[in-house]
């Protein structure tokens, strides 16, 4: 069966959201809030219809998509390729203190914002190129008209910029747990139908951290 349709979601709130810290690949789990942001997600998602749910396997998506997956009522599929990008010795860091700590090194990322490869980590080339993979073994896979991926801010904007002539990586901060929903046309092109949903929260809060990238 063709897929039509994909609604990729950002986890839940962690502590270090809250604080403005970098996770990249860290095992940070949700927090309370973030476990109340999930809850919620999942009394909405179980009314679009999805037939298949893949996810990043670090820990605040895996914790997410068990929670969306128990109304869903089927397992999540986890795959490493949709993490968040790996930024090496700045994890765990905010923007303020990458920048007074690696003048000459954020100085970098600004000159070569998709190519620059963070120490220890990587580029957002890097990250495009993985998360193209994993679509397209998700297209392959083709367990339905409508599908659910579960992955985080910089893999989201680097697979919409790839799939969607014009997209504004800028344009859209990702709240957590938010929606953003891709539907192909005649043409068989992707759009964007909805970008950073957060109708389901219902008045909760939904911090965001813009891009490493972003923060100039």
């Amino acid at each position: 069966m063709t897929v039509k349709r994909v609604i990729f979601i950002r986890p839940g709130e962690t502590d270090w959201n809250s604080l403005g810290r970098w996770q990249g690949w860290v095992a940070s789990p949700l927090n309370e809030h973030g476990k109340a942001q999930a809850l919620a997600l999942a009394k909405y998602i179980r009314n679009i219809g999805l037939s298949a749910l893949y996810s990043s396997d670090l820990q605040r998506a895996v914790e997410t998509a068990q929670l969306l997956a128990e109304r869903l009522e089927y397992a999540p599929i986890l795959d490493g390729r949709w993490r968040e990008r790996d930024i090496g010795k700045w994890q765990g860091m905010t923007i303020s203190e990458i920048r007074a700590w690696y003048p000459g090194e954020y100085e970098q990322l600004q000159a070569d914002i998709e190519g620059y490869r963070v120490p220890q980590g990587e580029s957002r080339a890097d990250v495009k190129k993985r998360v193209l993979e994993a679509f397209n073994d998700v297209l392959k896979d083709a367990k339905g008209n409508t599908v659910g991926i579960l992955t985080h801010t910089t893999a989201t904007h680097m697979l919409l910029e790839a799939l969607i002539p014009g997209y504004d990586v800028y344009g859209v901060v990702l709240g957590n747990t938010s929606v953003t929903t891709i539907a192909r046309a005649d043409s068989g092109q992707w759009e964007v139908v909805t970008a950073d949903d957060l109708s389901h929260l219902e008045g909760l809060p939904s911090g965001s951290v813009g891009e490493l990238e972003q923060k100039k």
